[in-house]
């Protein structure tokens, strides 16, 4: 008898529409942890890797960008020596046990910074309620790459004392448009749809100007881990400096294999626009499959979100065309199962937690 079909892509279709809602919740709660008044600059640090340091990213352009706070992104087991009692560490590990952010934890409680961990449980959890570390915490369950919406809203929540004024109002209704841009992106001939069957079986490029570039990598991370394909992102106007080169010297024959998508804002100053115009040219004069992309919005923050919810349908309609079910991610498993106990504090958070989750809320640090 053949085994009945996987529920994975009903799931990751679920999960997909359940971003607007997500990201209010986790604004809420990030808005609920008070971080320490601020009389001097500060170096506000998130440390964490797949799924989980996804967030950061997509977070550090609105931030940047509206706010006087730097941000830096940690995908080490070995944080800078720049960590000080200066520095607010945001510990973000969905699962609670990747090991490069426990590690990260650790380095931070030495260095006297402020932390705030961000987790479902797991070892951070416990720890953080060992040491009277505030929590954020985030629904268990969901694969990782799943929870982002908690966890970019609760980095935005987190670090809203720094904005000029709160986001709260601007985080309820840009999530209130989300909801019908999630439909639209879900229909079988909507605009993911279209994208993904332009892309077709090429290799996708995923470009993007400087402070979206977390959104180009996000996009490639789900091609690879939903459609199980290999993906590439590179940045504007960096790529401008290097990856030109490449392109205007790669044969018609090979450019045909290759399909880039355009992520294009608005809002992006216009010689970096002008630019992009003449890649795009170039790219079809080769014989690359071009696909400019808006990211439609009002602002920085609901073209972000837009562009996530598209990115996201884009790799299920990938993972559809290829016929695989794209919630399983086996070769982490498999990974985490032959580092077994060489890799420090368990798993690599890349599977549903099903650790103890702490919930209580503790006193700062």
């Amino acid at each position: 008898m053949a085994a009945p079909p996987s529920d994975g892509p009903h799931r990751m279709r679920a999960l997909a529409a359940a971003l607007p809602s997500a990201l209010v919740d986790g604004f809420r709660l990030g808005r609920e942890i008070s971080l320490p008044s601020e009389s001097q600059p500060v170096h506000v640090f998130v440390a964490g890797m797949g799924g989980s340091g996804i967030a950061a990213d997509l977070a550090r352009g609105v931030i940047e960008a509206e706010t006087s706070v730097p941000l830096l992104v940690l995908r080490t087991p070995s944080p800078p020596r720049a960590l000080s009692s200066r520095s607010r560490v945001l510990l973000a590990s969905y699962s609670g046990n990747t090991w490069e952010t426990l590690r990260a934890y650790d380095a931070a409680g030495r260095a006297g910074a402020y932390r705030v961990a961000v987790t479902s449980g797991g070892a951070l959890a416990e720890r953080a309620a060992r040491d009277r570390v505030p929590m954020l915490p985030i629904p268990p369950g969901l694969p990782p790459r799943s929870a982002v919406g908690y966890l970019l809203g609760g980095i935005l929540g987190l670090l809203d004392p720094w904005f000029p004024e709160s986001n709260e109002e601007r985080v309820r209704r840009v999530s209130e448009r989300a909801r019908a841009y999630v439909a639209a992106c879900a229909r079988s001939r909507g605009p993911a749809a279209r994208i993904a069957g332009a892309i077709g079986p090429r290799l996708p490029f995923i470009y993007a100007e400087s402070s979206f570039l977390g959104l180009a990598r996000r996009w490639k991370t789900q091609v690879e881990e939903n459609a199980k394909r290999l993906a590439v992102f590179d940045e504007v106007p960096e790529l401008f400096h290097n990856a030109i080169v490449a392109w205007d010297a790669v044969s018609r024959a090979e450019a045909k294999r290759y399909a880039v998508v355009m992520l294009d804002w608005a809002g992006a100053q216009p010689l970096i626009r002008q630019s992009e115009k003449y890649l795009s040219k170039l790219l079809a004069a080769r014989g690359s499959t071009v696909l400019p992309t808006p990211l439609v919005g009002e602002d920085r923050l609901e073209a972000l979100i837009n562009g996530l919810t598209l990115g996201d349908h884009v790799s299920l309609f990938l993972a559809e065309a290829g016929g695989v079910d794209p919630y399983p991610v086996d070769a982490i498993t498999r990974l985490k199962g032959a580092l077994g106990s060489a890799e420090p504090g368990g798993n690599s958070g890349s599977a549903p937690s099903t650790a103890r989750t702490a919930r209580r809320r503790v006193a700062p640090n």
